[in-house]
């Protein structure tokens, strides 16, 4: 039983945005029909979920909930970082990739009542490194033509369509070729060079909160699991796209899976985490094991 709970939320997400209120009274009484009665923490600003999570982990809190996006999810992580205090997932945002991953839906309410049979246990997160120091990321980072599709997605369209709006910033690239970039993959202490136009380096089989890409990711593995994307000519990238919808882009001509802990961007590219973009520039990327304490369904005994 958790005796001091917080719930930090994002009154910006794209759920709580339409009806804030509502979405976050029906999401508390869910919770506490579980036993849970957390202290509300709203964030205020980018960047603030960050500060509220360290603050509430310094004055004692013994569980960190976030309702909010992916995004809010990745701030949250970054105050969590070897606490030991475990974090609860409540979808509240556009693509609620973590949340669809463990199985907990769309609707928060619905995903407060199933946190109530989770228990904490210990994962991975990953490290990435560039000129911006280093962030840790639960999910996924990318590299070369996702990274700029999340970085042309305009912030009103998102609010206004959702995940529409990543397919139209992934449209307005289909006439342009696909920069190519230089991705390093440590394989079992073996280091080796491949060139392609898309890396993702994934915890997570989930893509965007309904494709999958990375089918053999798990959060209970110390690896990731990278999905590199071959060629430069936009159509290719149509075909592969068909690919992941039809959940068979794994074995399609051009698209190399490999398990690493170890991936360095060695090419100046565009990057993100958790679909925020970090800028243009070369990072290193590691597996950091047991870095976050998560809630994750019960074990079968």
């Amino acid at each position: 039983m958790f005796r001091q709970p917080v719930l930090i939320y994002n009154p910006a997400a794209g759920a709580l945005r339409r009806n804030p209120e509502r979405i976050l009274q029906r999401t508390i009484a869910a919770l506490a029909r579980g036993g849970l009665v957390p202290r509300l923490l709203p964030t205020s600003a980018p960047g603030k979920a960050t500060s509220l999570a360290q603050e509430a982990v310094r004055e004692g809190a013994d569980l960190v909930l976030v309702l909010g996006g992916d995004g809010t999810v990745n701030e949250v992580v970054q105050g969590l970082i070897h606490s030991n205090v475990p974090l609860g997932v409540l979808p509240g945002g556009t693509a609620n990739v973590l949340a669809m991953e463990l199985g907990l839906g769309t609707r928060s309410e619905t995903a407060a009542r199933r946190l109530a049979a989770f228990e904490p246990r210990p994962v991975a997160l990953g490290r990435i490194t560039g000129s911006f120091g280093s962030r840790y990321f639960l999910l996924m980072a990318g590299a070369g033509l996702d990274a700029n599709i999340v970085y042309e997605v305009s912030a009103g369209l998102k609010n206004a369509v959702g995940k529409l709006a990543y397919w139209a910033a992934g449209l307005s690239r289909f006439f342009k070729r696909v920069e190519q970039l230089d991705v390093s993959v440590v394989t079992n202490g073996d280091d080796k060079v491949h060139r392609c136009g898309f890396a993702l380096v994934s915890r997570v089989r989930n893509y965007g909160g309904d494709l999958e890409i990375a089918s053999g990711a798990s959060l209970h593995d110390d690896h990731f699991e990278v999905v590199l994307f071959e060629g430069s000519n936009p159509l290719r990238y149509a075909w592969y796209m068909l690919n992941v919808a039809a959940k068979r882009v794994q074995h399609v001509r051009g698209v190399r899976v490999l398990r690493a802990n170890q991936v360095e961007i060695l090419t100046e590219a565009p990057v993100q985490i958790d679909g925020e973009y970090l800028g243009r520039q070369p990072v290193l990327i590691e597996i950091v094991p047991g870095a976050l304490h998560l809630l994750l369904p019960v074990k079968p005994r």
